[in-house]
């Protein structure tokens, strides 16, 4: 994607949105070489490869998400470039394309547009939120219902105190030193992100379990907005904000291990699975917000 357009030849950049259920990958970022395990990007890159552009269409994501993890909406941007005589593609008509070519049920491009040459989907992003979804009454994991399994996580309690979580996520709020609740594996110059808000609430009741069923389950949505994350912050604090919630934490303790600064402390190396986690939107305050935020669904949270 450095090189120069061939002569003649139209070099466009677009920003796309798409989403996917994370279950069957190994996270979104394309998996090189001959390992069995693949990224959602794989299959978008295989979409692309219909699109005859003159150099191949790499996708620099916006958002990395880990195996497992799904995304409402996700970002990225893609250039092609189309031979000689043949103008860009339309927006709609690259979104047609790309889905139309998609070999993998559970991805879905939602909108495309066209941006400058020079923007970067990762460096542009103002705004991440992610949705974190929780469901307690369900005491055997059989007792899940089967269209909620993968898309939440299931934990063995009947209640939770919400209200001590939500104490408790007021020490998370705003410029602070994070590492206590990043993992090893991804170094980055400096651990310190703002937080610009989190919400613990329950959420309404899911259309996807029957009216039986929901009289004993209970869902709740927590949810964390910054410019970025660390790597697992967003489990990493939502396990602690879980133990909170069923009373293995006191609200203030959240406030000592963020102040610690040490990811490896007796209550940081929690980690909440990676299915119950949503990339929910990405914001590029550069752009017009009308025309190119795009909001997945809201998965009953209250606002």
């Amino acid at each position: 994607m450095g090189s120069a357009p061939a002569a003649g030849s139209v070099r466009a950049r677009y920003l796309v949105y798409f989403q996917y259920v994370g279950t069957d990958f190994n996270g979104v970022a394309a998996v090189r070489g001959a390992q069995r395990a693949v990224g959602v990007q794989n299959y978008l890159e295989e979409a692309a490869e219909r699109l005859n552009s003159v150099e191949p269409v790499r996708f620099t994501i916006s958002s990395r998400t880990d195996a497992g993890v799904h995304a409402l909406s996700n970002a990225a941007h893609l250039d092609v470039q189309r031979r000689s005589g043949r103008p860009p593609f339309p927006p709609e008509v690259l979104t047609e394309a790309l889905n139309t070519h998609l070999r993998h049920p559970a991805i879905r491009v939602l909108r495309a547009f066209r941006v400058p040459s020079d923007f970067h989907a990762r460096h542009a992003a103002t705004s991440r939120t992610y949705l974190y979804r929780l469901v307690t009454g369900c005491h055997r994991s059989d007792e899940l219902p089967v269209f909620e399994r993968n898309l939440c996580w299931a934990l063995r309690a009947d209640r939770l105190d919400v209200a001590a979580m939500q104490e408790a996520a007021q020490h998370l709020l705003g410029t602070h030193d994070f590492s206590a609740f990043q993992s090893a594996g991804s170094p980055v110059p400096s651990p310190v992100r703002t937080l610009r808000r989190v919400s613990v609430s329950p959420g309404l009741t899911s259309p996807l379990v029957t009216p039986q069923e929901s009289r004993k389950l209970q869902f709740w949505s927590l949810e964390f907005e910054s410019q970025s994350f660390l790597y697992r912050q967003v489990r990493r604090m939502t396990a602690v904000l879980v133990a909170v919630g069923l009373g293995a934490l006191a609200p203030a303790q959240v406030k000592t291990i963020l102040e610690s600064q040490d990811p490896l402390g007796k209550h940081q190396t929690r980690l909440a699975p990676a299915h119950g986690l949503f990339l929910k939107s990405v914001v590029y305050g550069s752009l017009d917000a009308a025309s190119c935020t795009l909001h997945g669904p809201q998965f009953g949270s209250h606002k």
